[in-house]
This record gives structure tokens, sequence and C-alpha cells, in this order.
């Protein structure tokens, strides 16, 4: 089973961020990613459509024969993998907003943390919150809109600039001194988030944490890949328009249409 594919899946291209880790760490490790970018965002859908869309994307890569799967997207961790996990035998990875080491290291006492709405109403987000927010004020932006223009590849535009202004002004004049980004489309915000924010306010995001998981759950279940091979790393997205995902992956890797 060690040769079998890890599964990937997003509601749409920013998932990309987290393969990304994995294949840093774990760059012998076979992957399959599925983007359900017809359907994305999944924020503003309801708790039974994400359940919904989860377990179709799930199948997928159980058909697939992966190994282990990791839920690429806050919203559908948030709302779907408790279920997921009791319906399917294999180890699934969540993402969560990484709340808890901005809260600890906060020296301002305030921290903003820039999500989707899906994600912001979830039980689960609520719960983390509340075991870190003692005596720390906590700035929550559902981030509308972010997810579709990076979808449409507008990632650099005027448009989306404006739109981080305006999320970032109440975190602003909290005097936060962390940002959490909340979503996998948003590490690839970094390089504005830098231009817009004061040089003291640190940007985490919940990459690298679960690549590190992932490995830890491969190896307590001795499905991990130990042969020094190239890996075989396949992309799919159910819009013909393959151009904005292959765009963030680079040339290295190539994006197939499916429509699933």
């Amino acid at each position: 089973m060690s040769k079998q594919p890890i599964g990937i899946f997003d509601s749409g291209v920013g998932g990309t961020s987290i393969f990304k880790e994995i294949h840093t760490l774990l760059p012998y490790e076979n992957s399959i990613y599925l983007a359900d970018s017809i359907n994305a965002p999944y924020g503003p859908k309801g708790k039974d459509k994400i359940l919904e869309l989860s377990i179709k994307n799930t199948e997928f890569l159980l058909e697939k024969n992966c190994k282990l799967i990791v839920v690429a997207c806050n919203t559908a961790t948030t709302n779907a993998i408790s279920v997921l996990r009791e319906k399917y035998s294999v180890p699934f990875i969540g993402i969560e907003p990484a709340i808890k080491p901005a809260a600890l290291n906060t020296k301002t006492k305030a921290i903003g943390i820039l999500a989707t709405k899906g994600t912001l109403s979830s039980a689960l987000f609520h719960n983390t919150s509340n075991l870190y927010s003692n005596g720390i004020t906590i700035v929550e932006q559902n981030g509308e809109g972010i997810v579709q223009l990076i979808e449409n590849g507008n990632l650099t535009s005027n448009e989306m600039e404006t739109l981080l202004k305006t999320y970032l002004k109440p975190m602003l004049e909290a005097n936060i001194d962390y940002l959490v980004l909340g979503c996998t489309h948003y590490p690839y915000l970094i390089p504005m988030l830098i231009k817009l924010l004061p040089k003291h306010i640190k940007i985490i995001d919940s990459g690298l944490a679960v690549a590190k998981q992932t490995k830890a759950v491969l190896e307590l279940n001795k499905l991990l890949n130990t042969e020094i091979i190239n890996s075989k790393n396949e992309f799919y997205i159910n819009l013909k328009n393959t151009e904005v995902m292959q765009s963030l992956l680079g040339n290295k890797f190539k994006v197939d249409f499916l429509a699933f």
C-alpha cells in the first residue's frame, strides 16, 4: 500500500498550496489532486451540501486507490471531516486555521483571522477559537470574494488589493500582530499581504503543519513510501479552463480537465 497515492481535494485550486508543502516534505510520495472548482467556493454553501460534495470527492479518490486523504479545504474540514472519518477506513488529514500559535505568541494580545464564511461559522472553528481566546482579541473577517478572484485568475488584480485593504482595516485598527490565513487559497495572497501589512505583523498558514501531520500519520499506519523514486503526481479539475491551476503549479506538473 505504501506506493499507493495520497489523495488531496479542495473546493478549487487553493489546496495546491497544501500539495506543494506535502510534496516538498515527502517528494517520493505519489499523489492525486482533485479541484472541485465548478462548486467553488464552498464557504457560502450549507453544511449538508458541503458534506455531499466532500463525500463525492472522497469516493473519487478512493476509486483511484488513495491510501490517505487530505481534505485541503478549511470549510470541508470543519463541516465534513468527522463524518468522513466515520464513513471510510482510510486516514484523513484536515485543515484548521492556525489559531493556537498566533494566540500563544501574540504580544499585542490581538490576532486577525481571514477565512471563509463556512469556516468561521463552523462549530469546530468556534471551539478552537474559544479555547485560545482568553485575554486575546480575535478579529474574524469573512474573505468573501477572494476565492472567486483567485479561481478566475485575478490573484494580483487591483480588485483583489482593494478587497484585502477593506478586510485588513479592522484588524489593523485592533493592533493585531498575527494574521492567520484560514483558507488554502489564501497563501497565494502572501506576496500582496506583505506589501499591505506593517512589517511587524506575522502571517501564519497551516501548510507546513499539514505536511508534517501527513508524514506522521503515514508513518503511524506504516504507509510511508520509503523508496527513492520519481513520484507520479496527477491533477484534475472539473473546469475546462485549466490555465489558472496550471499557473499556480508551474510547468513541472500537468493539469487535466475531468468532468466529475
